[in-house]
């Protein structure tokens, strides 16, 4: 951009007049002309930006996609949990742990598991006192005397003695339209729990509530007890939860591999391998309104990288009963390398060939996920990964252009000052070109004339 008088507003005319010129507009019409190299490093910088967001968004879909991998790769993830269910779900629920054997077992539910209660017989209110005297009370095989004087013959107060005591029961206040209660309930479930009254010389009628009493149970057959209603140990790996006796129901306990777990694992996997595989072919798109493809459709690396995981992705192991590759498990390969998930082709696998479907995945040395796995720790390392070596050089080069950038800057900033004063000095000698004339045609006229 080149700079004129025109350019200055300065005219004969102007001059003349003694107007002077507008500084700060010219210097800074100068330094925008000279700012042609700040300009591009500037663009090369957003540049370099876009492609920083760009390789951080692929790092981070293939950080996913390891994930999903490492799920599949898992010894104690989703191919190998167990899953455990119950025939008559309002008798009993069932879980199972990965240590559960496959299996079917009948399960009759006789009673449940109750804890033991006692109550009193009502009184006027909370603070309402009663005759003094003893209440034993029997918890389980334990004998506990429960002494009523004038210090807690209301219910109020002996609620506090008794819970004070720690005596293995909670004891509370009921209301109700007849007045209120002590109730008693034990903290051990179970017969180990029973509550009985043995004596009472107190004034404060007491009864025995519901029992204490183990669940009782078969399992195919043989006989079970708990104290409690959630029931382990009895199938190995296996934990039942009664919800409701049944003596005369036999409830079928089906135990067996998590087949909705695993088939849920590979969609992921699915999932995450076609959200990198699709950013990256869209860095080959052509753009038609920009008429370009993707930031990062020059970078070496994205092409390399593209290429490794479509290899990775068709990897193959040998024999395992012709389940040899994603293809044989219903996992299918479009033209553009993302996959699809036949749930059909998957479904009937897992219900037939579920150890074939584990071993193609976790097989040691040779295992798909193993394989996938270790190539992706190779793609994602911190320092050597592809991408991130790609980062590094990106990071560098924004770095060097910021300095350049401040460098120029500074330029500019003494550049600045010298053409302020160099135009200021300027704009002092138009303002004075009016004076100056006006002497000089003074001392013009005081000429002598001569013909």
């Amino acid at each position: 951009m080149s700079t004129s008088l025109a350019s200055l507003n300065i005219t004969q005319s102007s001059a003349s007049q003694g107007s002077g010129i507008d500084v700060t507009a010219v210097v800074d019409q100068i330094l925008e002309s000279e700012r042609g190299p700040e300009n591009i490093m500037k663009q090369q910088d957003i540049d370099l930006q876009t492609e920083e967001s760009a390789l951080k968004s692929l790092n981070s879909g293939l950080s996913a996609l390891l994930d999903k991998i490492n799920a599949l790769k898992d010894p104690l993830g989703a191919l190998v949990q167990n899953v455990a269910s119950s025939s008559d779900t309002s008798v009993l629920t069932a879980t199972a742990q990965t240590s559960a054997a496959p299996g079917s077992h009948i399960v009759v539910v006789k009673n449940l598991s109750s804890t033991g209660t006692a109550y009193s017989d009502p009184v006027t209110d909370a603070n309402t006192t009663f005759g003094t005297g003893v209440i034993t009370l029997q918890i389980g095989g334990m004998s506990h005397d429960i002494k009523v004087d004038s210090n807690n013959n209301t219910l109020t107060t002996l609620v506090q003695a008794i819970n004070q005591q720690n005596l293995g029961v909670t004891a509370s206040i009921i209301s109700d339209d007849s007045g209120a209660r002590l109730a008693l309930v034990s903290n051990t479930t179970g017969a180990a729990g029973d509550l009985t009254i043995t004596a009472n010389t107190s004034e404060l009628v007491m009864h025995k509530g519901s029992p204490g009493q183990d669940a009782s149970l078969t399992i195919d057959g043989l006989p079970f007890s708990s104290a409690t209603n959630t029931v382990t140990g009895a199938i190995p790996g296996v934990t039942l939860n009664l919800v409701s006796s049944a003596p005369n129901s036999e409830v079928q306990v089906n135990v067996g591999p998590d087949r909705s777990g695993a088939a849920q694992a590979v969609r992921d996997f699915v999932t995450a391998y076609n959200s990198v595989i699709t950013a990256i072919n869209s860095q080959y798109q052509y753009d038609s309104t920009t008429n370009q493809g993707g930031v990062l459709a020059s970078d070496s690396s994205v092409r390399t990288l593209q290429s490794l995981l479509l290899s990775d992705v068709t990897y193959s192991v040998s024999g395992n009963n012709g389940l040899v590759n994603l293809a044989s498990l219903g996992v299918n390969m479009a033209d553009d390398g993302t996959l699809s998930v036949d749930s059909s082709k998957l479904n009937d696998v897992l219900a037939n060939h579920y150890s074939d479907f584990q071993n193609f995945f976790q097989a040691s040395n040779t295992g798909y996920a193993q394989h996938f796995g270790a190539a992706l720790d190779s793609l994602t390392d911190p320092t050597q990964g592809i991408l991130n070596v790609d980062l590094a050089q990106n990071l560098s080069m924004q770095k060097s252009l910021t300095s350049q950038i401040a460098d120029f800057e500074d330029r500019l900033a003494i550049r600045q000052q010298q053409l302020i004063t160099q135009y200021s000095q300027i704009d002092t000698a138009l303002r004075e070109y009016p004076v100056l004339m006006q002497q000089i045609s003074s001392q013009l006229g005081s000429l002598p004339t001569f013909k």
